[in-house]
């Protein structure tokens, strides 16, 4: 059970577990009861499910079936016994409740997994155990077009191609295309021997965005393997929230001051955790959902 993951349905949490031996997801029954019903109180959550899983026992429901315990991280940071159900299970547990908050959650489910995000996203969980790049890399943008041919080949023809299109995101210009190859040669040459230059170097990427599409998933990760190399140190990503960190992200063009305060108090130097990689590449995905 060593794979975890966080999914995001409307700002609510679904935490998941990895079953190697059966080869599927286990997913939190509190935390989908708490999406449907948009609650984020524990102990409603948590006396609404006692409630549910009573009433589907007794009307001997495959949901009750499906239901086993593992061990979760809450959100004081300790691991408690959790009930989790299978994929199946949270198809029926949806359809039991049955209600439109049910139903539009389910569609979400489903669905998820087969977008581009969700299938970028599983490959993600894979850089754990690879060596994409190399160490003496980490800081060049081959290194970055590396991970982002990883994280989107087979999804986007220019996965890993350095785009030669001009681009915009809401009202900010990103680097125009022609000058775009002189910059991100800058931007490489920059030096990264302290938190703020890294920073510095980062916000510079940022505003390259040297790819049409998967920017801030891949820049994110080469962030973090910059931080590791340099400083010992990596980002704990669920510290940092995502309204906090766009509007942070978009002030940055003129002032990094607040990307800096974010991305210092989520250092941390657990760089070998699994679960603090996984936790990232969650946040990271979530980050680009689109409300």
């Amino acid at each position: 059970m060593s794979k975890l993951s966080i999914r995001f349905y409307k700002d609510h949490k679904v935490r998941a577990v990895w079953d190697e031996e059966n080869n599927h997801w286990w997913f939190s029954a509190l935390d989908i009861v708490g999406v449907i019903n948009q609650q984020d109180d524990h102990e409603k959550n948590r006396n609404y499910w006692k409630y549910l899983k009573a009433k589907l026992k007794k009307g001997q429901s495959e949901v009750v079936s499906d239901i086993t315990q593992l061990k979760l991280t809450a959100s004081d940071g300790k691991k408690y016994n959790t009930d989790v159900i299978s994929q199946d299970g949270v198809e029926r547990l949806a359809k039991a409740i049955r209600n439109e908050q049910a139903m539009a959650f389910l569609d979400w489910f489903k669905y998820s997994e087969n977008t581009i995000d969700g299938q970028s996203r599983k490959k993600a969980y894979t850089l754990w155990e690879s060596k994409l790049v190399a160490d003496k890399d980490v800081d060049k943008v081959k290194a970055l077009q590396q991970i982002h041919a990883y994280l989107f080949g087979g999804l986007y023809d220019f996965a890993g191609k350095i785009r030669t299109q001009t681009i915009a995101k809401g009202n900010t210009l990103f680097c125009l295309a022609e000058h775009l190859p002189n910059y991100l040669k800058t931007v490489e040459a920059m030096p990264e021997t302290s938190f703020d230059e890294i920073v510095d170097k980062y916000v510079e990427m940022n505003a390259a965005h040297p790819f049409m599409e998967g920017n801030g998933r891949s820049t994110r990760i080469w962030l973090d393997m910059i931080f590791k190399k340099r400083l010992k140190k990596c980002v704990d990503w669920s510290k940092i929230d995502k309204k906090d960190y766009l509007d942070a992200m978009i002030a940055s063009q003129l002032d990094s001051t607040r990307i800096r305060k974010l991305l210092k108090q989520a250092l941390t130097d657990r760089i070998d955790d699994r679960e603090i990689f996984m936790k990232g590449i969650d946040y990271s995905y979530y980050y680009e959902q689109e409300e």
